[in-house]
């Protein structure tokens, strides 16, 4: 009976995920029967958490249908349900954040947390979809998310900038600002997809490490190591009120 109830819903939820692909037109619409069977396996696993995992686990390729329905039936287990879908099936991350930001279950930056929490190295999928969905909330996302998981901070920056190009300092300072000392590894990371904006990269990051002078030479370190000539170093070491003596170590460290 079990295994009649899962392929009765693999097709209701097939079908209900093909109609409903995130298009302008989307109306929506859960089927009754598929309330049902989710509440039924709720009842059974006891707890709505356990239940997405367990029909995750039998059929992944429907876990967005899945959360959609829980999501419409359990509004008030959001973080529960957003939690243990992203954990059960973690190549979904992207869709399940972005569908969780469009049911507004919750605010934008609080959904990006809980997606981080849920599965740390899926970070870029939750920033890439949350700025999607909200572009207006770029700097609450980059904060939350360096905040959340600050040794992704350099490609959490990265991929936001890839995304909004125009928006490389506003993103840049956004991280520095909630997290100063990821700032060499932001320059590094930075200056490998934007070369050409270098100025606006290493000048952006001291500006937010100014107060810690030992972090700032790491700076210059990573942009000299990124190709930097040595005569923007110097002028950038000079600018932020270090003596030719101080920078001579970088400088000759080759």
């Amino acid at each position: 009976m079990r295994s009649f109830s899962y392929i009765a819903l693999v097709a209701c939820f097939s079908s209900a995920l093909s109609a409903t692909e995130f298009s302008e037109a989307e109306v929506d619409v859960i089927d009754p029967y598929q309330v049902k069977f989710l509440k039924r396996q709720v009842d059974q696993n006891m707890s709505i958490g356990r239940a997405i995992k367990s029909i995750a686990g039998h059929y992944p390729q429907d876990v967005v249908a899945i959360v959609e329905v829980a999501l419409e039936t359990y509004p008030e287990h959001y973080q529960e349900i957003i939690h243990s879908a992203i954990s059960a099936q973690p190549s979904s991350t992207k869709e399940i954040v972005a569908l969780a930001i469009k049911k507004n279950v919750s605010s934008c930056p609080a959904i990006v947390k809980l997606a981080i929490d849920a599965e740390p190295s899926y970070v870029d999928f939750v920033v890439q979809a949350a700025a999607n969905a909200t572009p207006d909330e770029l700097d609450e996302i980059v904060r939350v998310a360096v905040l959340t998981e600050p040794n992704s901070a350099d490609s959490i920056v990265q991929t936001l900038s890839r995304q909004h190009p125009n928006k490389l300092v506003d993103i840049l300072t956004t991280a520095l600002d909630a997290v100063p000392y990821v700032g060499e590894y932001v320059v590094d990371a930075l200056l490998a997809v934007f070369p050409a904006q270098a100025d606006d990269v290493v000048t952006t990051a001291i500006k937010g490490s100014a107060t810690e002078r030992e972090q700032v030479l790491r700076i210059l370190e990573s942009a000299q190591d990124a190709g930097v000539a040595d005569d923007r170093i110097l002028q950038y070491g000079l600018d932020a009120g270090f003596s030719n003596e101080e920078l001579a170590g970088i400088l000759n460290d080759k």
